[in-house]
C-alpha cells in the first residue's frame, strides 16, 4: 500500500527490509556504551559470593603453571635445552589462558545471554566482544605478575619488545574473537558447536611451544609441516610473547626460526582472515537467533 503522506512516502525504510540486521562489529563502536556495561556485567558476576573474589585470577594460573612445571619440566625433563624455563612457561601459559577463556566463552555467550537476545535488539556482537573484553581484563593480573617476574631476572623493555608483545595481542585477540563468533553463531541452532569447541581447547596448550621449544618439532617433523605449526596464529602469539618477556633474559644464540617475523605477519594475517570468516557466518546466522533461542 503506498504511503499518502508526502512526508512518510519520502523515508528510506531500506534500513526495515530485513529486521534484527545491523551492520556488524561496526556497531560495537556505536553502542559503547551497552558493552561497557556488558563487560562490568560479566566481570561482576564472575566471582560474586566468592570469598576470594579476584584472587582467583592468580590463584589459578599459579596452579596450573605448577603443575606443568613439576611434571613437565622436572620430571619428564622438558626444560633441557629451554634456559630459564620457568618464565619461558608462565609467558606461554598465560596467552592460551587467554585465549581458552576467550574462545569459550564467546562460544556460549549467545546462549547464556538468550534473554537478552529473544526480548530486545542490539547488535548481537556486542556478546562475544564482551566475552573476549573480559578475558582480557582477566588476562591482565597475570601479566602483572609476569612482569614482576622478569624484572626480577634483570629484564628490560625494548621497542623491539613492546611491538612484539602488542602484535602478540592484536593477533590471539582477533584470533579468538573470529573462533569465537564462528563457533558461537553456530551453537545458537546446533549445541554440538559448544562441544567441538571444547575439544579443540584441549589441543589448544599443545599445539603451541608452551610446554616445549619449536625445535623440538623442527627435529621431528619435515619442513613443510614445521613452517604450517610455526604460522598457527597460536603459535607466532606464543614466540611473540617469548620474544618481549623470555629471550632478553636468555643467552640462546638461536631461540627462533628463521624468518621469525615473516611467520608473525602470516599468523597476523591469518587471523585477521579468521575474523573476517567468523563476522560473515555470525551476520549469515543472526537473523534466526531470536527464533533459535
Amino acid at each position: 500500500m503506498a504511503l499518502k503522506d508526502p512526508a512518510l512516502a519520502s523515508l528510506n525504510l531500506s534500513e526495515f527490509d530485513v529486521p534484527g540486521r545491523g551492520h556488524g562489529l561496526l556497531d560495537v563502536f556505536r553502542w559503547r556504551f551497552l558493552l561497557k556495561l556488558l563487560v562490568r556485567k560479566e566481570t561482576a558476576t564472575r566471582y560474586r559470593n566468592s570469598a576470594l573474589g579476584w584472587i582467583w585470577s592468580y590463584v589459578r594460573p599459579a596452579a596450573q603453571f605448577l603443575i606443568f612445571y613439576i611434571v613437565l619440566g622436572k620430571f619428564i625433563g622438558m626444560e633441557r635445552g629451554v634456559e630459564n624455563f620457568a618464565l619461558y612457561l608462565f609467558s606461554g601459559i598465560i596467552v592460551i589462558n587467554l585465549f581458552n577463556e576467550g574462545f569459550s566463552n564467546s562460544t556460549k555467550t549467545l546462549v547464556d545471554n538468550a534473554h537478552l537476545v529473544r526480548k530486545i535488539y542490539l547488535p548481537r556482537e556486542l556478546f562475544p566482544v564482551a566475552a573476549v573484553i573480559v578475558s582480557f581484563v582477566h588476562f591482565m593480573p597475570q601479566v602483572g605478575v609476569l612482569l614482576v617476574v622478569c624484572l626480577f631476572f634483570g629484564w628490560l623493555p625494548s621497542l623491539s619488545m613492546v611491538g612484539a608483545i602488542l602484535l602478540g595481542l592484536i593477533t590471539v585477540l582477533a584470533f579468538t574473537l573470529g573462533l569465537g563468533m564462528f563457533f558461537g553463531s553456530l551453537n545458537v541452532p546446533f549445541r554440538d558447536a559448544q562441544n567441538f569447541v571444547e575439544l579443540i581447547l584441549l589441543f589448544a596448550t599443545w599445539v603451541s611451544p608452551v610446554l616445549y621449544s619449536w625445535k623440538m618439532v623442527a627435529d621431528v617433523l619435515p619442513q613443510w609441516l614445521v613452517d604450517i605449526y610455526l604460522v598457527n596464529p597460536l603459535t607466532t602469539t606464543v614466540q611473540l610473547f617469548h620474544y618481549g618477556f623470555w629471550a632478553p633474559v636468555s643467552t640462546d644464540p638461536h631461540p627462533f626460526p628463521d624468518g621469525f617475523w615473516n611467520y608473525a605477519v602470516i599468523g597476523l594475517v591469518i587471523s585477521l582472515l579468521v575474523l573476517f570468516i567468523g563476522q560473515l557466518v555470525f551476520r549469515k546466522l543472526e537473523p534466526k537467533f531470536a527464533q533459535d533461542l
